[in-house]
């Protein structure tokens, strides 16, 4: 298993903002660091956990472990909780079965040990009110000014609807609250399947089918390393376009958007004299897809030219394909010297076009929309000086250096040849 998690995902740093004329750039949200990562973990512990076809072992056993690998591995200052959903209630009441669901480590700094007990303990049992907990879960972690994470993790869909939990997540993301849920699913089967992409989709996560210890581990590992990375800065949305023209103006920061398969979209940063674009993009892959693969992150000219593209490409297993870019704009004195504040504002800003694309091919049966999760990141700062080679090759020293270079080949030639023609008449 190949798990490439997303390079260059995050760069928050939003430097002073670039004037331009004509349409204001889109701001991406820029909002200080108040409160730590915040992540709670949804374990479905129904009855259908109890099935042994993973690896071998039991549904419920994999992800204990799982959970204890994670709880291990925690990224420091990182708040994790922990609900479960059908643990509890052992009978055939529908109505008392589909209120069960408990929150069984509070969301805060880890106790190592009470968190794996806690997990320790569960044993497959009831139904599988996959609405109901989502809805506390939101309610566990509150709210705030940075974004929190949802991880739910069920081998089946939602037994207790009412609530419906596409429906509840539609609801929790027309909140406003920053939630995103990340759906994992432990089982091969296509309703299941269908309703976690729903539930990923309304809020902006992504849906992954962990069918081996190794992958939900690593899954929700690489989940809760992303909390830790982004959940300062919730990535505005943006909606990319078919053409450079008329396609969103952007501002440093980080942005989300969706893209089919095969899809480009555009997008435009303004660049002035003396600074450097930086770009990276990726595409988080929330259902199957053809093993070979692709994304390409361009940057050309508002007439086509292209100036510089990233690209990254594969044919094995993989959860995000990213890519990434650099230019510096051209426009200097004609004498090199590097521009002067003032004379970079005066300066119109280059208009550079990004554009996105993607060489990805659904599976047979694969839903095509929603679009793929894209996240997008920009940053302009100063130009980077090229390093300057060493000044070896004027005048003199150059000269210096080939003569001396010359004598001592020679007389190495020449020591080489006395003693080999010493040798040859020795014999």
């Amino acid at each position: 298993m190949i798990i490439k998690r997303r390079s260059a995902v995050v760069l928050v740093g939003l430097l002073a903002a670039t004037v331009t004329t004509g349409p204001a750039p889109a701001l991406a949200a820029a909002e200080p660091v108040a409160e730590p990562p915040k992540v709670e973990l949804v374990l479905d512990v129904s009855g259908s956990m109890a099935a042994r076809d993973i690896d071998g072992r039991s549904r419920i056993s994999v992800a204990q472990q799982a959970f204890n690998e994670v709880v291990d591995a925690l990224p420091e200052g990182t708040e994790l909780g922990i609900r479960v959903l059908g643990a509890t209630y052992k009978g055939k009441d529908k109505e008392q079965g589909c209120r069960d669901t408990q929150q069984i480590v509070p969301v805060g700094p880890v106790d190592r040990v009470q968190a794996k007990a806690a997990v320790a303990d569960l044993r497959p049992t009831g139904f599988t009110p996959v609405g109901l907990a989502l809805r506390e879960a939101a309610e566990d972690l509150g709210t705030g000014t940075t974004a929190r994470r949802i991880v739910l993790i069920t081998d089946g869909e939602d037994t207790c609807a009412p609530p419906d939990p596409c429906e509840v997540a539609r609801e929790l993301a027309a909140q406003g609250t920053k939630l995103v849920v990340d759906t994992l699913g432990l089982a091969p089967d296509e309703k299941v399947r269908r309703q976690l992409l729903c539930i990923a989709g309304a809020t902006g996560g992504t849906y992954t089918a962990a069918q081996s210890a190794d992958e939900l581990t690593g899954r929700i590992k690489q989940l809760v390393d992303r909390a830790k990375d982004t959940h300062t800065a919730a990535p505005t949305v943006i909606a990319g376009r078919s053409a450079c023209d008329d396609a969103p103006l952007l501002a440093p920061g980080v942005y989300t958007d969706r893209e089919t398969f095969s899809e480009h979209r555009w997008y435009r940063v303004p660049v002035r004299p003396g600074q450097e674009l930086r770009a990276s993009v990726s595409i988080a892959l929330d259902r199957p897809v053809n093993r070979d693969y692709g994304v390409l992150l361009r940057a050309t000219a508002t007439d086509g030219r292209e100036l510089v593209r990233g690209v990254d490409a594969g044919s094995g297993r993989t959860d995000v394909v990213s890519a990434g870019l650099r230019w510096s704009a051209s426009e200097e004195p004609g004498d090199g010297a590097t521009p002067t504040p003032e004379a970079t504002t005066a300066v119109p800003a280059t208009t550079v076009c990004l554009v996105v694309s993607n060489a990805l091919a659904p599976r047979s049966g694969t839903q095509t929309t929603p679009g793929m999760p894209v996240e997008l990141t920009v940053d302009v700062v100063a130009s980077s000086p090229a390093p300057a080679a060493p000044d070896l090759g004027r005048g003199w020293v150059l000269l210096l250096l080939l003569t001396v270079a010359g004598l001592l080949t020679g007389l190495v030639a020449g020591l080489l040849t006395r003693w080999w023609v010493a040798t040859w008449r020795e014999n």
